[in-house]
């Protein structure tokens, strides 16, 4: 079984400081420094969505426990 300090070993884990700038600085590359906070933006709105749409989910199945057919 592999523990957590044979995945360190591997290169899995967190990026740390170095890592997380140099996917700055190929995002930077990738999509210019105009589009980049509208790119930010709509990812933390789907986010935002994904997490909504997962809560409303999870609502709509404790109403359907008791057994009942779900109505229409």
């Amino acid at each position: 079984m592999i523990g957590m300090n044979d995945l360190a070993l591997v290169g899995f884990g967190m990026p740390g400081v170095q890592e997380m700038i140099i996917i700055l600085a190929i995002f930077l590359l990738l999509f210019g420094s105009t589009k980049l906070p509208g790119l930010m933006r709509s990812m933390g709105q789907s986010v935002n969505e994904f997490k909504r749409g997962m809560n409303d989910t999870s609502d709509d199945g404790a109403d359907h426990d008791n057994g009942e057919a779900p109505k229409a």
